[in-house]
Order: C-alpha cells, then sequence, then structure tokens
C-alpha cells in the first residue's frame, strides 16, 4: 500500500537482512564471514554482528523487533526531519489522521537539530487549547528527554487513550526557562473546513481550512456553496484562512487550488535523477467565479497550506497576506510493509508554477503583517450554518491584524 502524504511517489528496493540470534558474541565475531569490499550493502554484516552482541551480552534482556525497529528508525530519521520509520501503531495513527479522527493532543512536529519543533496545534485540539504555538520546542514527553528519542517515539509518547493526561516541557522563544504544562488527550476530530459571511452587504465571506484531509475539496466545495445560500448571491470577496494549517494529502491541495484557477500549472514535483517531474494542472471544470481571493498565513502554514499559497500567488489569483510560512517543501510516499510498520519517505521536493522551491525558505507574502493575536479567527458558533453572520469586521487595530489586513485588501479590489 502506497499513500502520497505531504505532501508522495517513486519505487523501493527490498533488502534481505540475516540477523543472527542465539549464539555467543565470540562466536559470531569469529563466524562472521569477510566479504569482497565491492559487494553491496557490506555495512549489514556489521549490522548483524553488532545485532548479536547486543542480543547475547547486554545487561538486560532485548527483543529482537525492538532492537530492529529502534535501528531503522535512528537510520532513516537521519535523511531529513520529515523521513520515518513508522511502527505499527505509529503509522496507525497517521492513518487515522488523513481521515481527521485520533486520540491525542493535535500536535503537528518536525525533528530539527535542537529537538522536536511544533509546526502547528490543531484548531480546537488540547494543545491549541493549552496556548502551544508553531515554533516552540518540545523539551520533555511525559518525563523523558526528547534529546534521547526519535520523532516517532515523540509522536507515540503523545498518542494516547482520550481522557488520560499527558505531561510537557517545552521552550519557546524569550523564555529563561522550559515551561511545564500538563495535558488531557481528547478525540480529536480535525474539522477540514470552517466558514462564515463576514459582511453580508459587501458580499465577503470567509474559509478556513486547518488541513487537508480525504475530504477537504468536498468540504470546501459544500461551504462554499452554502455561503453563497447565506449571502443570497454570489461571494464577492474571500479571505481563504490557512494559518496554523501543517499540511495534509498532496491531491487534497491540488484540488483546492484548482477550484480558484481555470488552467495552467499548480504543482510540479522533481525526484532524483533525470526523471521528468510530475506537474499538476488546473482545470476549468467547476472553477469558482473570478472574486478577489486574500490568502492568510503565517509560520504554521506547511506543506499542502504552501503548495496552494504559492499556486494562487504565481498565477496572480489571490493575494497573500500574513508572515512568511514554513517551508517544508518536500514530497513523503507512505510505502507500509508486511509486518503493518511504513515507510515515510522524502522521494522529491515540490515547486510553485514559478518553479520557486520552498524548502527551508517557504512562501513570502505580497503583504506582510507581523503583528497577530494567538490564533486565526474563530469559527461559527456550534450547529451554525456556514451562513451564519460574524460581528462587523474590525478595520484594523484588534487582535487580528492578518484578518483584518485581508478583509481590507479585498474591499480594495471590489
Amino acid at each position: 500500500m502506497k499513500t502520497r502524504l505531504l505532501a508522495r511517489a517513486a519505487g523501493t528496493a527490498a533488502v534481505a537482512l540475516a540477523f543472527l540470534a542465539g549464539l555467543s558474541a565470540e562466536r559470531v565475531a569469529r563466524a562472521a564471514p569477510r566479504r569482497d569490499t565491492a559487494q553491496p550493502y557490506r555495512p549489514l554484516d556489521v549490522f548483524a554482528e553488532v545485532l548479536a552482541y547486543v542480543q547475547n551480552a547486554y545487561v538486560d534482556e532485548t527483543r529482537e523487533r525492538d532492537l530492529v525497529y529502534g535501528a531503522l528508525e535512528g537510520m532513516v530519521q537521519g535523511l531529513d526531519p520529515h523521513s520515518a520509520f513508522l511502527r505499527p501503531d505509529a503509522y496507525r495513527a497517521v492513518r487515522d489522521e488523513t481521515t481527521g479522527e485520533f486520540d491525542g493532543v493535535g500536535l503537528e512536529v518536525v525533528m530539527k537539530d535542537d529537538g522536536p519543533i511544533v509546526v502547528a496545534a490543531m484548531a480546537d485540539s488540547p494543545a491549541e487549547r493549552a496556548g502551544l504555538r508553531t515554533g516552540d520546542r518540545i523539551v520533555k514527553v511525559d518525563g523523558a528527554s526528547t534529546r534521547d528519542l526519535t520523532l516517532p517515539e515523540v509522536v507515540r509518547r503523545m498518542k494516547g487513550k482520550a481522557g488520560t493526561p499527558l505531561a510537557l516541557e517545552f521552550m519557546r522563544e524569550g523564555f529563561r526557562a522550559p515551561q511545564a504544562i500538563t495535558l488531557v488527550r481528547d478525540r480529536v476530530r480535525a474539522r477540514s473546513v470552517d466558514a462564515r459571511v463576514l459582511d453580508a452587504r459587501a458580499g465577503l465571506a470567509y474559509v478556513r481550512i486547518t488541513s487537508f484531509q480525504d475530504r477537504t475539496d468536498r468540504q470546501l466545495k459544500a461551504a462554499l456553496d452554502e455561503l453563497r445560500a447565506g449571502l443570497g448571491g454570489e461571494i464577492r470577496g474571500l479571505v481563504l484562512d490557512l494559518r496554523n494549517n501543517p499540511g495534509g494529502l498532496l491531491d487534497q491541495a491540488v484540488r483546492v487550488a484548482d477550484r480558484f484557477l481555470l488552467s495552467g500549472v499548480i504543482v510540479s514535483t522533481e525526484g532524483r535523477g533525470r526523471r521528468a517531474p510530475e506537474v499538476e494542472t488546473a482545470r476549468e471544470k467547476d472553477t469558482e467565479p473570478r472574486y478577489p481571493v486574500a490568502v492568510v498565513v503565517n509560520r504554521g502554514s506547511a506543506s499542502a497550506s504552501e503548495i496552494v499559497a504559492g499556486a494562487l500567488q504565481d498565477h496572480g489569483r489571490a493575494v497573500v497576506v500574513g508572515t512568511r510560512t514554513f517551508g517544508k517543501g518536500s514530497v513523503q510516499t507512505v510505502m507500509e510493509l508486511e509486518d503493518g510498520s511504513a515507510l515515510k519517505l522524502t522521494v522529491a521536493r515540490y515547486y510553485t508554477p514559478k518553479h520557486r522551491s520552498i524548502q527551508d525558505h517557504g512562501i513570502d507574502p505580497d503583504v506582510a503583517v507581523e503583528a497577530e493575536g494567538p490564533a486565526p479567527a474563530a469559527p461559527p458558533p456550534p450547529g451554525a450554518p456556514p451562513g451564519h453572520p460574524a460581528p462587523a469586521p474590525r478595520t484594523g487595530g484588534g487582535p487580528d491584524a492578518p484578518l483584518d489586513r485581508a478583509i481590507a485588501e479585498l474591499r480594495a479590489r471590489l
């Protein structure tokens, strides 16, 4: 089974590993054959030798599977911050997240040199309610230092049954020492799309996409149709809020961008070697009318969010407002393995229609707005339809300056 997360593509090579077990360390050392230096995978001889030493001589009893999984995690994590070997339970959690429901605290993290860094806290999750932000560095998870953990181990420790506590320590720019907090895990139900009317008279509407899941594009279409019903006519201007959206499925990012573009390149992905790039293009069918669009982004906008923002920006279809995005411009393929584990491997980098690389840089906004409140604008009240009217929009100086500026940009284009 092969899944393209974002952001996904390519082939695999199977390597058979011969593990030595049940022998004494001395016997393994004497029996290990010497191979020609030109033979591929010769370092696996050393791996098997070390595995046998650990199994036979380590002070505590060890399990072969745990040792092998640990070695695989270390090998893949060393490639880049986004590749990972996923144990079966971690892989099940990844699949749950793409459907939009899972037990945990709702944190999206990546591994940097100084430890796991928060990309975004999901909307209405325990992490968001606790005030965790993009850029926070997780120092400890349930008392264990993250310096001693791989990224899959950090994620695995944060997952857990709803109702159970999770103790975290985190550092933030400006802190003198790590801050300790306790979260209570919950069933995180990620609403992929929230929408509301901003100004019925002016025909202005607001849509927030919190992540790109397997039904995001359908939810977006339904929200836009209901907004039109709430306005009693066509949308005349739209704020598309992608703040703190950590990404998700590549195909959904392409479909969302396609909804606002008549034609042209949406994104291209380029892998290793000289293979021709894969190019995703827009189609005229089901394209929205060409009303003004303002896309709001911040440091927590990553991966699939950057694809959408970059495509609309390059085509001149939207003005991008906010701060520079996260800068995750690599494509991961998830390959399911026979024991239920999986390999998430970076196989390509993606580029905007003007062939801009997002990796390690991000999308620069057209209109930079540094000051912003602790979270994007709140979704409608529970149970309210997307056409539910919001309070009169602010004109600036409020707690959500990027949203205010996006609305001002729309008004200037009416």
